[in-house]
This record gives C-alpha cells, sequence and structure tokens, in this order.
C-alpha cells in the first residue's frame, strides 16, 4: 500500500498554527469559501499570512476570476508569494467553460498547479493530455460532493490514478473528505494526497481502536447520558 501525504483543508489562521506543527500534516490547501468563512478581507494579505506561517509546506491558493485574462493575471500573482505555493484552478469557470489553455500555459511556464472541482476520469485525461512530465500538477477530484449526489467516486479515482501513472509529476488527491474511514479509503486507492479538515485529522491520529474498545467507549456514553438525565422506567 502507498504512503498517502495529509494536507489540512483549511483558512483560520489560530487553526493554521496549530496543525502546521504536526507531523502528520504535510499541506495546506483552501478555497475562496474557506476564505470568507475564515473572514478574509484581502485575499492577498491574508493568503501572506498564510505562508507566513507555513513557508516550508505545500500551500494551494485559489484563483477567483472567472475569464481567462483575469484568471490568468491572478495566477501569475499567487505564484510570485512563495516557492511552496501550488496555484488553484478550477477545471473549469462558472458557465462551464474548459480552462484548459491556461492549465496548459502555466503549466509550461514550470508553475506548480492543483486543478480543482474535478469529478470523473474523462476531466482528468483532458488535463493529462495538456501538461508536460516535468513541472508539479495536483488533480483534485471531489469524492464527497460526488458521494452527496449519490454518485460513488471510487471508480473515478481508480481510472484517474491509472491514466496518470506513467506522470511521475502528477499526484491525486482525494478531496471533500466526509469521515475518517476516507483515508483508509484514498489510501488503499493509492491516492498521492489526500485534504482534510481539521477535525477529521485529529480523529485519524486516534486510529487503531478495537472493535470491543468502541463498543464499550459507546455503552459507557449511553449509560452515563441516561444517568445525567435522570432517566426512570
Amino acid at each position: 500500500m502507498k504512503k498517502i501525504k495529509i494536507f489540512c483543508d483549511i483558512a483560520e489562521l489560530k487553526l493554521i498554527k496549530k496543525f502546521n506543527k504536526k507531523k502528520i500534516v504535510k499541506g495546506f490547501t483552501t478555497n475562496p469559501s474557506l476564505m470568507k468563512s475564515a473572514g478574509a478581507k484581502d485575499y492577498k494579505n491574508y493568503s501572506k499570512k498564510i505562508l507566513k506561517i507555513c513557508p516550508n509546506k505545500p500551500v494551494s491558493l485559489e484563483v477567483f476570476a472567472d475569464d481567462y485574462h483575469n484568471m490568468k493575471n491572478q495566477a501569475l500573482e499567487i505564484n510570485t508569494w512563495g516557492k511552496n505555493v501550488y496555484v488553484k484552478i478550477p477545471v473549469i469557470n462558472s458557465k462551464g467553460v474548459f480552462m484548459g489553455r491556461i492549465i496548459k500555459e502555466l503549466n509550461s511556464m514550470n508553475i506548480k498547479l492543483n486543478i480543482t472541482a474535478i469529478y470523473n476520469s474523462k476531466q482528468t485525461k483532458r488535463i493529462l493530455k495538456l501538461i508536460n512530465k516535468e513541472s508539479k500538477v495536483i488533480i483534485s477530484i471531489f469524492a464527497g460532493r460526488a458521494g452527496d449526489t449519490g454518485k460513488d467516486p471510487v471508480p473515478e479515482f481508480k481510472k484517474s490514478i491509472s491514466l496518470a501513472k506513467s506522470f511521475k509529476n502528477v499526484e491525486i488527491l482525494w478531496a471533500s473528505v466526509r469521515e475518517p474511514y476516507n483515508y483508509t479509503q484514498a489510501k488503499q486507492l493509492g491516492c498521492h494526497i489526500i485534504t482534510t479538515p481539521p477535525g477529521i485529522i485529529e480523529k485519524i491520529e486516534k486510529f487503531g481502536k478495537s472493535f470491543d474498545k468502541l463498543t464499550q467507549e459507546t455503552v459507557r456514553t449511553f449509560y452515563k447520558d441516561a444517568k445525567s438525565a435522570n432517566f426512570k422506567i
């Protein structure tokens, strides 16, 4: 079974400080929604605060423009903020237009990319046709969001991992985690990276409890709650 890297999916500065100290955390990913939730007002200044906290581990920072020209300008700017930066580019824009042109251009400039919002192997295949075999690329497949709609993401991961085998510069990332067991799934599939929220990482750190131990802990919880509620029959 291949090793898998855990990235923390977060934008809160206090949490980044905390999780940057953990050896299990090998990098960080963000997106505009996480940045907004964290209270960021100035995208550039806030991003630089993140990079100041975490100067040595990979950090994915996303563009938020919706057209080729502005998206490229943002990507080139973000790339200057740190050597550990991966510029996050959505596979399509909000109108459904494939961002292949900008992906190819940035890749040819040796800019590290994290291609995001991917859901199937067809999208992976389109990306692989455009990139070289030297510049680093992360392909982020959104497992949890696919599962939320009743679709099984696992076959798409298997196909994408197989397609990317000859690309030593490409890493497949399991995104939108819903439960700690997703870590085991991603590891078994051969994903290179999984990006998870802080709470899931803390649960992964506690892996290894036996079923007997879990049973006892569960029953104890029920017992204590019933007692504290003073239930009687």
